[in-house]
């Protein structure tokens, strides 16, 4: 069982970061379509535990020790390269949108200037690339259960205790940003987008962990939370809307709304949320060029981190807008991969047994 939680904290704590967490992510791909949003978090957790065993089984079949080698034998030999490419360049950008995150985090909650809190999340982020993969998922595993315990609470008290018409959330909630022009779309962008930000980490967890079943067991009990937690958000969100409508981090509101100490002990954890989005994200990145756990991935760490911060005043908002859905778009090329190669491996498991 303890196997089997840390690695769910791990899936869970790869995405969740400033965009799902803080609620910002949730409005624009599940709440800007008013209610019929809601069935788009329902069949996330539907995909999430499917995609999450599928990594995790693929991670140990091919001893994955970066995402290249199992990319070249998901989309091929032609369309690897490019996709390897634009995987790449997209973590590192979800990587600037945590820095950007963390910066808003502690301008909305404390009033005080951005750059701290982009400065003290690149520190931190140098910190735990350099402590190795092992230690990397510890961390990220004693983060996630806080995180998630304060996420239900603000969210089922800000449901219940919501007011306002149904026709003036639905309104409110159709005009807001939004990550794509249908919900359905939206739905299968976010799950393909959040996928690639795992896919690495994962892979390298089905190669690396011992107890095999507890890494399954774990992958689909971290997917289907990940899909409750868009579920019970976007619920949150849409009761509110009204009132959350210009917030960087609905859910940071929502929890000072509640009470100013659950406010505090919210910006902790979405800090902590941050964190485990932007490690995993720019330690996939370094083991693509660099081996791992060594002195040249620790310097390189540092670099990537520095070019993170570098890149981060553009704007939380603007930024979760614009990166997202794009990497959503590349994101479907590696799940049509996974698709056929699920197909190509029952064939040739049926050509095998009629050999026989």
């Amino acid at each position: 069982m303890k196997n089997t939680l840390r690695v769910a904290g791990v899936y869970i704590g790869a995405i969740i970061g400033a965009g799902y967490a803080s609620g910002q992510e949730v409005l624009q791909f599940f709440t800007s379509s008013g209610w019929i949003g809601t069935i788009g978090a329902v069949i996330t957790m539907i995909l999430y535990p499917l995609l999450g065993y599928y990594l995790i089984v693929l991670g140990d079949k091919w001893k994955a020790t970066s995402h290249k080698k199992a990319l070249y034998k998901i989309t091929g030999k032609y369309i690897s390269p490019v996709i390897d490419i634009l995987i790449v360049f997209f973590l590192f950008g979800v990587a600037v949108v945590m820095v950007a995150g963390a910066g808003s985090l502690v301008s909305q909650q404390f009033g005080i200037p951005a750059i701290i809190g982009n400065v003290t999340l690149t520190l931190l982020v140098m910190l735990v690339m350099t402590l190795g993969l092992n230690r990397i998922v510890t961390v990220i595993s004693w983060i996630t259960p806080f995180a998630f315990l304060l996420i239900i609470i603000i969210a089922i008290y800000s449901f219940a205790t919501s007011s306002t018409e149904m026709a003036t959330l639905e309104s409110v909630a159709t005009q807001q940003l939004s990550a794509s022009p249908h919900w359905f779309l939206s739905a299968l962008l976010h799950v393909s987008f959040n996928i690639v930000i795992a896919f690495g980490i994962i892979m390298m967890i089905g190669a690396s962990e011992k107890d095999k079943v507890a890494a399954k067991r774990g992958a689909v009990l971290g997917g289907f939370t990940l899909g409750l937690i868009a579920l019970i958000i976007n619920l949150a969100v849409y009761a509110n809307i009204d009132i959350l409508q210009y917030a960087e981090m609905p859910m940071l509101l929502l929890a000072t709304e509640f009470s100013p100490v659950i406010g505090v002990l919210m910006s902790v954890a979405l800090f902590g949320m941050i964190l485990s989005t932007a490690v995993p994200c720019l330690y996939t990145v370094g083991a693509r060029f660099i081996p791992a756990d060594t002195r040249n991935f620790k310097i390189g760490a540092v670099v990537l981190s520095l070019a993170a911060f570098s890149l981060s005043f553009v704007g939380f908002t603007q930024l979760v807008n614009f990166v997202y859905p794009l990497q959503g778009y590349v994101g479907f090329v590696l799940l049509a991969g996974l698709l056929v190669n699920v197909f190509r491996t029952k064939i040739q498991a049926r050509a095998l047994a009629e050999q026989r």
